[in-house]
């Protein structure tokens, strides 16, 4: 046999059915398996318990059927479409069925040790056991999986007559389902599982049923799925540790000033408005990832606005409040500490978007005391909002609202689930797979536990976010009206520095990038890798990723993509460079609280340490 005949017999084998591939699945101990398959059941309905108790004592009264009805209701319309005429259900049908044909006939070549006509690889992580390649029966399952999961995309796409939320919200709803009822998700056909399974004898079953239960325990009643360890962080122990003190605080706030670790400082203090939605201290993870002390290393006198973890007291603070009560607040301690009337500020995500709401009613105040704004992943306009659109509708909007109204409040973990729901494939079916069915511990990650800590939303705060900006794009339309005033971005002249990030989920680059044309100001609008944490906390050390920088932002982001000059690392020096160039005048560094204020407490305060 020549070299290459050689070759190809060996591919052939290893492409082929071998009856040796069996011996992993064979069970070993069949009594073993009997008697923790009944320890997995015994914990499973431990769970079930800690689930259905709090709705029995009333505890938990929202109907849960609700966003499975609205799901129901959407799609029925797309299979409505293709059932009400026949050629249209037949040509579905047999595009589906010759798909799986030709899955079923590369299976049998492969069974009979022939090398079959290759399909395209996809770059999916779920897939990478190799005995989703080299087992005839986990192969044929993959491809019928992803076959049937383009085919009902395809059918979504393909339906004519949906409205445009509609059809985004039956892709939407498409995707969840596929991607949940991927093999990978069951034991009895995901070959990792099942081998584990049997080398374990279910012993990791009964692991991950018992892990289940606490899970659920702990989101008292509802399913808190564990990402990280969340025993081996501690906020003010491994995370927030940059040195600093509470100066100030309000109900819905506290003021953080930090210590200087410069003789000069850059006479102009720069706040920071982070989002509500997530806790402020994403900027200051840990020494190293630190955004917050990076600013202070570089010279500048760093303040952070520190949320309230809001509850019912907080029913009826709506976004005025937020922007007197936090941003106006905050600028008011600023000067009561240094003395400053002008300063640079900073906002992330929703903080973001009500800085520049706050600076639109500024403008209508003559209020002149923010001279550059710099917005990290922030949306004004919310036309490509993206898939969290999806959420928002009248019909979904009165459900919530009836629901906040009742409690005075959005459960964190509420907004936590539909952010998960966006990337559903990497942030809950692997957690799923891993923490339930392999009955492991996920790995101690700071960036997950971060995350984990949730915050509640103030019930007038979050539907007028909601009403203002998902559902009426109010502010670029200028229609947002904030404490009596009818807004209008145009009024808002100072400079910005609105940065997006290419893989954001959150807050689209494409959608950042139209915001940009609504500000009557000039806006340098900087491009950096990566997603809506990572491509923002970026410490320049790391030599990761990149940025984008190019012309004015006219036209679409696509055309200025392609001309926008790409640099290499994190974006933060060149941020730096452009505050010092809107003013670099230095002074003595400053101490927390200066002659005026006294200290009420050491960073990062007390609001931050609430957990949902």
């Amino acid at each position: 046999m020549t070299d290459s005949k050689q070759q190809d017999g060996d591919k052939a084998k290893s492409r082929g059915f071998d009856a040796k591939d069996l011996d992993p699945y064979l069970m070993k101990d069949p009594e073993a398996m009997a008697v923790n398959f009944a320890r997995a059941l015994e914990n499973l309905g431990k769970a079930a318990t800690a689930w259905l108790a709090p709705r029995e004592r009333g505890e938990i009264a929202e109907n849960a059927a609700e966003p499975v009805t609205d799901m129901v209701k959407t799609l029925s319309k797309v299979t409505e479409y293709w059932i009400s005429d026949p050629r249209r259900t037949f040509e579905a049908q047999t595009q589906l069925m010759s798909s799986y044909f030709g899955i079923w006939m590369r299976s049998m070549q492969r069974m009979q040790g022939e090398t079959p006509a290759e399909e395209p690889e996809r770059n999916d992580k779920r897939f990478a056991d190799e005995d989703w390649q080299k087992n005839p029966f986990f192969e044929f399952l993959k491809q019928v999986y992803l076959i049937t999961a383009d085919w009902a995309e395809k059918m979504v796409a393909e339906t004519d007559g949906l409205d445009e939320h509609t059809k985004h919200k039956a892709g939407f709803y498409v995707k969840q389902i596929t991607a949940a009822l991927s093999p990978t998700n069951f034991v009895a056909t995901n070959p990792q599982l099942y081998r584990e399974t049997i080398a374990t004898s279910g012993e990791n079953l009964v692991r991950g049923m018992k892990m289940l239960t606490e899970d659920i325990v702990a989101g008292q009643g509802d399913l808190r799925l564990r990402q990280t360890d969340m025993t081996k962080f501690a906020v003010g122990r491994d995370m927030a540790l940059t040195a600093g003190k509470v100066i100030a605080q309000n109900e819905i706030c506290q003021i953080i000033q930090y210590e200087p670790t410069t003789e000069t400082v850059l006479k102009r203090p720069l706040l920071i408005c982070p989002p509500w939605i997530n806790k402020f201290y994403i900027l200051d993870l840990n020494p190293q990832k630190s955004f917050i002390k990076w600013c202070v290393d570089q010279g500048q006198t760093v303040f952070v606005i520190s949320w309230v973890n809001p509850d019912a007291r907080h029913a009826q603070k709506d976004w005025a409040a937020y922007a007197r009560e936090g941003i106006d607040f905050a600028l008011d301690t600023i000067e009561r500490a240094t003395g400053e009337k002008e300063a640079n500020a900073v906002g992330y995500c929703v903080g973001g978007t009500l800085l520049a709401a706050t600076l639109a009613l500024h403008a209508k105040e003559k209020n002149k005391r923010i001279k550059t704004a710099t917005l990290f992943t922030t949306q004004v306009d919310f036309t490509h909002a993206g898939d969290l659109k999806v959420f928002v509708d009248e019909e979904q909007l009165g459900r919530l609202e009836a629901h906040m109204e009742e409690i005075g409040y959005l459960d964190g973990s509420k907004m936590a689930t539909a952010f998960n729901m966006l990337r559903a494939s990497e942030l809950i079916w692997p957690y799923f797979v891993n923490n339930y069915l392999k009955g492991q511990e996920p790995m101690p990650f700071d960036l997950l536990f971060w995350n984990a800590d949730s915050t509640r939303m103030a019930a007038a705060n979050h539907a007028f976010y909601l009403r203002n900006c998902y559902l009426r794009n109010a502010l670029t339309a200028n229609e947002m009206i904030l404490d009596g005033q009818k807004l209008s971005l145009k009024d808002v002249k100072i400079p910005i520095y609105n940065l997006a990030t290419r893989e954001d989920h959150i807050a689209p680059a494409k959608s950042v990038f139209l915001g940009s044309q609504f500000f009557g100001g000039k806006v340098d609008f900087v491009l950096a890798g990566s997603g809506h944490i990572a491509g923002v906390v970026n410490p320049p050390d790391k030599k990761k990723y990149q940025y984008w920088t190019g012309g004015g932002v006219t036209g679409d982001y696509e055309t200025w993509l392609t001309k926008a000059a790409e640099n290499a690392g994190s974006w933060w020096p060149h941020w730096q460079a452009w505050i010092e160039a809107k003013d670099n005048k230095r002074v003595p560094a400053r101490k927390p609280g200066g002659t005026a204020l006294n200290a009420i407490e050491e960073a990062p305060g007390s609001y931050v340490m609430e957990r949902a």
